[in-house]
């Protein structure tokens, strides 16, 4: 059953268009990625589904509910069953890690022995538990990137949204949380949508995927056909760089 439905979403920003009549679905349990070079429309087409921003054209839609219509969201980021982590992670730097997910938690209207609950079972499910009382500025980038995931799950939501969520990590620590990202989407049975420039973390979590150039999909299709035959440059390029290391 299809969980999310894009029709024909444009966004524009100074007259100048950033996504142009982009389609998309994304299947309940089929990971998608959205590949493209900086600059090609990645970030705001996360924004528009999550509800942080309304599309200038098109229809963003749930299960044939009408989510987003041009210049209007019409249901709030909060009702969306939705949850996104940021590619600057967004953790609020007065607030410590426990306070971060709690805020999160904010618009859902739990009792406040509930919140807290589920702030605790969530920050121990994502392994920084004993973190919970240190501010965002004195954990590394992985602990950091663990929280802001923390935050995004304990809404319990079906889709998540990443974008970009590895950079700037070193390799250790971007296998570590590549596999935590895997792990908790089987174990919570969440569908992932991540933004990414780098086609080898798209095949690490997803299914499917689409590319994204100057706001437009140029190619579409299971990750692994991509891979093999997509003329885009970003993909053109990962092909190579895999045959240069394969010999």
């Amino acid at each position: 059953m299809t969980r999310l439905c894009l029709e024909n979403i444009s966004v524009e920003y100074n007259s100048q268009k950033v996504l142009d009549r982009v389609c998309l679905e994304v299947e309940t349990g089929s990971n998608l990625a959205v590949i493209g070079r900086s600059g090609s429309g990645k970030s705001t087409l996360l924004r528009v589904i999550a509800g942080l921003e309304p599309p200038a054209s098109g229809l963003v839609l749930s299960n044939d509910e009408v989510l987003s219509e041009p210049g209007h969201i019409l249901i709030a980021p909060e009702r969306r069953r939705m949850a996104m982590v940021f590619q600057d992670l967004g953790l609020w730097p007065n607030l410590d890690a426990e306070q971060n997910v709690r805020l999160g938690l904010s618009g859902l209207r739990l009792k406040r022995a509930q919140a807290r609950r589920r702030t605790t079972a969530t920050l121990e499910r994502c392994g920084v538990a004993q973190l919970a009382h240190r501010l965002p500025g004195t954990l590394s980038g992985g602990e950091q990137q663990r929280v802001a995931l923390a935050r995004a799950l304990a809404v319990e939501p079906v889709l998540l949204l990443l974008d970009e969520p590895f950079t700037g990590l070193d390799l250790v620590t971007r296998e570590d949380i590549l596999q935590e990202v895997e792990r908790l989407a089987r174990e919570q049975a969440v569908t992932l949508v991540v933004v990414t420039h780098d086609p080898s973390e798209a095949e690490r979590l997803c299914d499917v995927a689409v590319v994204l150039e100057a706001g437009q999909v140029v190619g579409r299709g299971p990750l692994g056909e991509l891979v093999r035959n997509s003329t885009s440059p970003i993909m053109a390029r990962y092909r190579a760089n895999k045959a240069k290391d394969v010999s």
